[in-house]
């Protein structure tokens, strides 16, 4: 390769870096929007319990579930009002699952977002009827006409995020996790707990655009293809971090996966090694994506995001 050509490649990578920069940023304002419009303050005793919500969903985090739903719902032309309320969704039921991870008799976590985790900051009481409430808004959001004038379209969306987040997704993949601490899980075993606890979420945002856009169903399968492996990705390089980075990169307490006794992947195959089976499942993310052009180059980007970052 001439350096001429490897020149014009690497300003190629960082464009493309920058578009996504980008795009993340003013999708991201674009969630955050929706939220606090549709979780506004409210007067009253029950006000504690929404500013706990409203803490909890509002003002940081990569808004990577409600970027991947608004990104594939732009693939079929989907009205940005109908994507952002279902984006804002996806970020509520998201951050019940962050609230009531870091409770005591959970993750017992102090930090989130570099902030007092939400227990922290209110109390646990609080922050239980808090998490409760967004995940009960989640569904609320879906239901409601203003997100789709067809109920079958309404029903395909809450049908999916229940299963996605319910005991055979995310619920039951954080069950699998409590009780592998303290001893070893196999691969598999570390595997199925990821696909269930973070990956089921996030395959379901990427599919939650594919459904608003009624895309037939070889579509909808790549694009939930794309953000199950998408979610793996994501996993395996969580894992890296947090065995590799400060508290302050995170925002949150670094090295707790080895202090609480979990199998990770980076316990069974070493840094190297988990970073390349990142890699490895992340070229199988974005061949999902061959069916489409240009139109995703931003998908496609968020895969080498999802790898490389460091927060």
């Amino acid at each position: 390769m001439s350096h001429t050509t490897a020149t014009a490649r690497t300003g190629q990578t960082a464009d493309r870096a920058s578009l996504l920069r980008s795009s993340l940023s003013t999708r991201a304002t674009a969630v955050e929007a929706a939220i606090d419009s549709l979780l506004p303050p409210v007067p009253g005793a029950e006000g504690r319990v929404i500013d706990a919500m409203r803490y909890a969903t509002l003002g940081g985090g990569k808004r990577l579930r409600g970027y991947l739903t608004a990104e594939v719902a732009s693939l079929f032309d989907v009205d940005a009002a109908r994507s952002y309320r279902v984006a804002a969704s996806v970020e509520m039921l998201h951050a019940y699952s962050l609230v009531h991870d870091d409770l005591p008799a959970m993750d017992d976590d102090d930090l989130r977002r570099g902030q007092p985790s939400t227990h922290r900051k209110f109390d646990e009481a609080t922050a239980i009827l808090a998490g409760d409430a967004l995940q009960t808004m989640a569904f609320e959001i879906l239901a409601d006409e203003a997100t789709h004038p067809d109920a079958t379209i309404r029903i395909g969306l809450v049908a999916a995020l229940a299963a996605a987040s319910g005991a055979a997704g995310m619920v039951g993949g954080q069950m699998i996790d409590m009780e592998g601490e303290g001893r070893s899980l196999s691969l598999p075993e570390v595997e199925r707990l990821h696909a269930l606890k973070t990956g089921c979420l996030i395959r379901y945002a990427a599919e939650a655009g594919a459904i608003l856009g009624q895309a037939d169903h070889a579509v909808r399968a790549r694009i939930a293809a794309y953000g199950r492996d998408l979610g793996a990705a994501f996993q395996i390089a969580d894992d890296v971090l947090d065995a590799t980075a400060s508290a302050e990169e995170l925002g949150k307490t670094a090295g707790k996966d080895l202090a609480a006794g979990k199998s990770t992947y980076v316990a069974l195959l070493g840094v190297d090694g988990a970073a390349r089976e990142a890699r490895r499942v992340a070229e199988q993310a974005e061949a999902h994506l061959d069916i489409f052009g240009p139109e995703a180059d931003r998908l496609r980007d968020l895969i080498r995001y999802v790898v490389d970052r460091r927060s």
